[in-house]
C-alpha cells in the first residue's frame, strides 16, 4: 500500500520510551490505497490495485497462512493470535513510511465519500467500537469516560450513539472544550488523588482512557458497585494500584483493545460522528519527528503525516 495520511498515536509515543520493545517503522493508524498485490491472480490484482484502505493491525497465523493455525485463531479470536504481528507495534514495519505492507485479509475499502482525514481514524474508532462489542449498551443509561485525549474523544462520541448520557471527565479545559463544541458533556478534574474526594458522581460503566496511572484510582471511585469498569490506557512501565475496590464493590473490569473495522467504518458512512475536528495539524513525512514532538505538547490532539 502507498500510505496516503498516517496518525500519530498515544501507542506511538510509548513505543518510544520502550513500550513492546519495538524496533522498525512504528505506525499503525493509515489510510493508503494498494500499489501492488505479490504472488496474486491477474483477477486479484485487477480487483485490488488502486483501491483506497485501511488495514487491521493484527497479522494473524492464518493470514500468513501458517498450518496448523493457533487455537485463538481456530476460535476466531485473531487479535488475540499466538503467532501475530501487530503493525508499527510488534515485529511489523508500520505506517510512518511511504509504503506499507500487509496482508489482503486485514484489508478494508474506504468508502468513496469518506474522506482521507476521517478514514485515517478507523483504527482507533474500531478500539473505541470495541466496547459496545464487549458491553450491552442497553443496560445502561449513563456512563463516563476518563480521560479528554484523542482516544478519549473518540470513545465517547461512540458511546454517545448508543447510551443517553455520556460525560467525559478530563483536566484540560481546552480539549473539553472540544468536546462540547460536538454536545459532549464534560466535567474538569485535578488528575490527581484529591479527584476521588472531590468526585461525587457515580456510574454503571466507566471507562479509563486517560493514558495515566493515576486514571486507575479514579476510575474505581467512580464505578458504582456491581459496575463495570472497562480499561483502555496502554503506558510504558507499572500502575501503582489498590485491588481492594474491585473486591469490595464487586466490579466488573474488561481490558479493551482494538476493535471492528467493519463498526467504525459503518459509523463514519453513516455520518453519526466526523472525528475531523480532532485534528490538530498534518506534517510532510520527512517530518516526523518534528511531528512526535509536537503532538506530545499540551493542548494538542490528533497529528498526521503526509507521505
Amino acid at each position: 500500500m502507498r500510505v496516503r495520511l498516517a496518525g500519530i498515536c498515544n501507542t506511538d509515543v510509548e513505543i518510544l520510551r520502550g513500550y513492546h520493545h519495538f524496533r522498525g517503522t512504528p505506525g499503525h493508524e493509515f489510510v493508503g490505497e494498494v500499489a501492488d498485490v505479490h504472488g496474486a491472480s491477474t483477477a486479484t490484482k485487477k480487483k485490488w490495485l488502486g483501491e483506497r484502505i485501511c488495514g487491521e493491525i493484527n497479522v494473524s497465523c492464518s493470514a500468513y497462512g501458517y498450518k496448523p493455525v493457533c487455537d485463538f485463531c481456530r476460535r476466531g479470536l485473531k487479535t488475540h493470535c499466538a503467532r501475530r504481528t501487530v503493525l508499527g507495534i510488534v515485529n511489523h514495519d508500520g505506517a510512518f513510511a511511504e509504503y506499507l505492507a500487509l496482508p489482503l485479509e486485514n484489508l478494508r475499502v474506504v468508502p468513496a465519500h469518506v474522506t482521507d482525514e476521517q478514514a485515517v481514524f478507523v483504527e482507533p474508532l474500531a478500539a473505541a467500537c470495541e466496547i459496545l462489542e464487549q458491553v450491552d449498551a442497553k443496560k445502561f443509561k449513563s456512563a463516563a469516560v476518563l480521560g479528554d485525549g484523542k482516544l478519549a474523544q473518540l470513545i465517547t462520541l461512540v458511546l454517545g450513539t448508543a447510551i443517553p448520557r455520556v460525560m467525559m471527565y478530563g483536566k484540560h479545559e481546552k480539549k473539553l472544550a472540544l468536546a462540547r463544541r460536538v454536545g459532549i458533556a464534560t466535567r474538569k478534574v485535578r488528575g490527581d488523588a484529591s479527584d476521588s474526594k472531590r468526585v461525587k458522581e457515580h456510574f454503571a460503566l466507566a471507562v479509563e482512557a486517560t493514558g495515566s496511572p493515576s486514571g486507575l484510582i479514579l476510575a474505581q471511585h467512580m464505578t458504582e458497585p456491581r459496575g463495570t469498569l472497562v480499561l483502555k490506557s496502554t503506558f510504558h512501565g507499572a500502575a501503582p494500584v489498590e485491588t481492594w475496590p474491585i473486591v469490595v464493590k464487586e466490579l466488573s473490569v474488561l481490558g479493551s483493545r482494538c476493535g471492528p473495522f467493519s463498526r467504525a467504518i459503518a459509523l463514519l458512512r453513516s455520518g453519526k460522528l466526523d472525528p475531523r475536528p480532532l485534528i490538530t495539524r498534518t506534517f510532510p513525512l520527512q517530518d516526523a519527528q518534528k511531528a512526535i514532538v509536537f503532538a506530545q505538547k499540551p493542548g494538542v490532539m490528533k497529528v498526521l503525516l503526509r507521505p
